[in-house]
């Protein structure tokens, strides 16, 4: 469960702001939405593979 703390004075927009951010680093809507479907592991991992080499190529572009 999240807890913001509220500051006396402190506007409801910028508490729901911080409630927000708080929540979308949880990763729960993430989480759903990979839950919805059904992937195979070996899918999984080919994702992370392309994943790990594109990020490998913007690496050695920046050097």
């Amino acid at each position: 469960m999240l807890i913001i703390p509220v500051k006396e004075g402190e506007s409801i927009d910028r508490a729901l702001k911080k409630f927000k951010k708080k929540f979308e680093k949880t990763g729960v809507i993430k989480e759903l939405r990979v839950r919805q479907a059904y992937t195979k592991r070996s899918v999984l991992r080919r994702d992370e593979i392309k994943k790990a080499v594109f990020i490998n190529q913007l690496r050695s572009k920046e050097l």
